[in-house]
């Protein structure tokens, strides 16, 4: 097991486990709560298929430490510069060319709720809680939240960061936040078979070329993208040839 700042590394297999540990509420102490270059390290190594971010224990996380943030806050460009590397970490998460699912049990508040956001899938226990509660505190969500939700969810985003409620797994599920709700207490269950059904007896190349030409569509025009689908496949149907030859 390898760790960066509050968030730890394992591998089973062809899956990458990414856990973040911080007390029982698992709080995010900083912006930049991992660190990027370990980051990229561990989800560059060899063979590695699919990644799941999961909270330790109860809670998925229960987003940033307010005391914390508070005194970042006496420093408005080293709050600025550490806010800016965090959506530096959650957009290498959402633009990886491997899938990453996350598995959320309990709290999933603020900034946890925004690393779940940057996840191509959610997978939540029966027991989860979603909110973005930052405009109680006279906030908004600050790692690209009001972004992707809006993505997501569309013109619901407005009741759902001004409001500030607590959305429950059902509720969730009903308006797409998440993907699937597992049936057993803690969702890294579901979210091993979810991934598993996807990469298993799927070579790192096609798996890395699905993701890569799904990702361009949000990174790319509409020309540029077909363009490089085609020349994705064209590049796996030669591999196909040349491995039925051998």
């Amino acid at each position: 097991m390898k760790q960066s700042k509050i968030v730890s590394w394992e591998r089973l297999e062809d899956i990458g486990i990414l856990s973040i540990s911080n007390d029982k509420k698992n709080y995010l102490d900083q912006p930049d709560f991992i660190d990027l270059e370990e980051l990229r390290k561990w989800t560059y190594e060899k063979d590695l298929k699919g990644i799941i971010i999961r909270g330790i224990g109860r809670n998925f996380s229960a987003g940033a430490n307010i005391e914390n943030l508070r005194e970042l806050a006496n420093d408005q460009n080293v709050l600025y510069d550490k806010m800016n590397i965090g959506k530096k970490i959650l957009d290498f998460i959402e633009d990886l060319n491997i899938p990453v699912i996350a598995a959320i049990n309990g709290a999933c508040f603020g900034g946890g709720l925004e690393i779940a956001l940057a996840c191509h899938m959610r997978i939540a226990s029966e027991n989860a809680l979603f909110a973005f509660p930052e405009a109680n505190h006279g906030l908004i969500p600050g790692l690209g939240g009001t972004y992707r939700l809006t993505q997501l969810l569309g013109k619901k985003s407005f009741h759902i960061i001004l409001n500030a409620d607590l959305i429950n797994t059902n509720e969730a599920l009903k308006i797409g936040l998440v993907d699937y709700i597992s049936e057993t207490k803690d969702a890294i269950d579901l979210a091993k078979e979810k991934l598993e059904s996807m990469i298993s007896d799927r070579s790192v190349e096609v798996i890395q070329s699905a993701m890569q030409a799904i990702n361009n569509v949000n990174k790319l025009t509409k020309d540029e993208a077909l363009k490089a689908e085609t020349e994705l496949f064209c590049k796996l149907a030669v591999n196909v040839k040349h491995h039925r030859e051998d």
